[in-house]
């Protein structure tokens, strides 16, 4: 072999060598770009997920002004809805159907929990507490705990003798447990102003009341003030979604503004 030809061979190597380089360089490129327009997408989807979500929201507070038959009760019954290729699923609740651990006797609560699974001896012991945690003065109530049953469990705080501001801070009560709070919270609600009654949509506190039978939703009128929640899940194409939970009060303002947001939180969406 000459040494034009090995020149050659080297030159037709190095030209096998770029080619194979551009190759890969273009195929990482495509890689890159398709994983940035499937962001993108994703994006996309979960932005209008989010918006189809805020659109339902407003439509089920329409729905419960709505004075005619057609009106939307809040009775937890599911509502179906579709905004492009978004499945939309909306329920709505009475939150005077549950009941207020700022207000609730200690025989309701307990019964609750009891009603719940709670062993009668736990569910007296944490309702108790429950009515210490919100109760001013330093004595405790039979079975119930202040601030030196507190510290004999090594905690460093005490009740505050002050109202819940949120669910979660039960969870901060002697004797709580998370497990016992989550089977409580669908139960609960901050909003309601007095206890439940006959009319309780909820099965579970109509078993606490000692009422088994499901009545006509009170405050469903067009006339008076109401406390709903309102809770959202959107399932979009891709496996994009979005699920929210909003506390509306109705009927509570001027006839301009019929109803007002008391809370809107963004929920984990459900498998």
């Amino acid at each position: 072999m000459t040494r034009k030809d090995r020149q050659r061979g080297f030159a037709l190597l190095i030209v096998l060598w770029t080619l194979a380089f551009l190759s890969l360089i273009g195929a990482t490129l495509v890689a890159t770009s398709r994983q940035d327009t499937q962001r993108a997408r994703n994006l996309i989807d979960g932005a209008a997920a989010e918006a189809a979500a805020d659109g339902a929201v407003q439509q089920a507070i329409y729905g419960l002004l709505d004075p005619s038959a057609r009106r939307w009760r809040p009775d937890g019954t599911l509502h179906v809805l579709r905004s492009g290729q978004n499945r939309i699923e909306v329920r709505i609740e009475n939150e005077s159907s549950k009941v207020n651990p700022n207000i609730a006797p200690v025989e309701l609560m307990q019964a609750l929990m009891v009603d719940l699974g709670a062993s009668s001896a736990t569910a007296a012991r944490i309702a108790a507490a429950i009515a210490d945690w919100r109760s001013q003065g330093d004595q405790p109530l039979p079975l119930g705990a202040k601030a030196p049953q507190y510290a004999a469990a090594g905690r460093d705080y005490a009740p505050p003798g002050a109202s819940f501001e949120s669910l979660d801070e039960l969870g901060a009560v002697l004797g709580m447990t998370p497990d016992l709070l989550a089977r409580l919270r669908p139960h609960l609600t901050l909003y309601s102003e007095a206890d439940p009654d006959a009319s309780t949509t909820d099965p579970v506190v109509a078993a606490a009341l000692g009422n088994q039978t499901r009545a006509v939703v009170r405050g469903n009128s067009d006339e008076g003030s109401q406390v709903a929640t309102i809770s959202v899940i959107v399932r979009g194409p891709r496996r994009t979604g979005f699920s929210e939970r909003v506390v509306v009060r109705t009927n509570a303002l001027d006839g301009i503004r019929r109803h007002e947001i008391l809370v809107r939180e963004p929920m984990a969406l459900p498998g």
